[in-house]
């Protein structure tokens, strides 16, 4: 990518995580757990996160959006997705309004890459990204 084009990267304020993204690290990541209990574990997640507040719960939807005040005030929706009956995805959504000389997609991606090594650790993760 060039230079100009890594420099507006940069400067978005938000990032997803999807299957088809070309930084691995934040691909879809799917676990070897069933839907209610992958979003158990990451509704609790959020509520046991000093930083965090959880604004809604839609288990029918398997969304949860949450408030994060530091490092930057942002918003984040987290969307469960059971694919098989032992398999489930995990994406994220992050945006905010702050702005950064310095540019905030760095500390976004940085978060979002936080929250699936929190996640690593309470479930097998099965693959990452549909390519995988």
């Amino acid at each position: 990518m060039s230079i100009l084009g890594n420099l507006f990267i940069r400067f978005r304020k938000q990032v997803e995580t999807s299957d088809h993204q070309k930084d691995s690290s934040l691909a879809t990541r799917y676990y070897k757990a069933t839907f209610n209990q992958l979003f158990q574990s990451v509704e609790e997640l959020f509520r046991q996160d000093a930083d965090c507040r959880i604004v809604t719960v839609s288990k029918d939807h398997g969304e949860i959006a949450v408030e994060i005040n530091k490092p930057i005030p942002c918003f984040l929706i987290v969307t469960v997705v059971s694919v098989r009956g032992m398999e489930t995805a995990v994406d994220f959504s992050i945006s905010s309004e702050k702005f950064s000389p310095i540019g905030l997609y760095p500390v976004l991606r940085k978060r979002l890459v936080s929250y699936y090594e929190k996640i690593d650790k309470l479930h097998t993760l099965v693959r990452v990204g549909k390519s995988s």
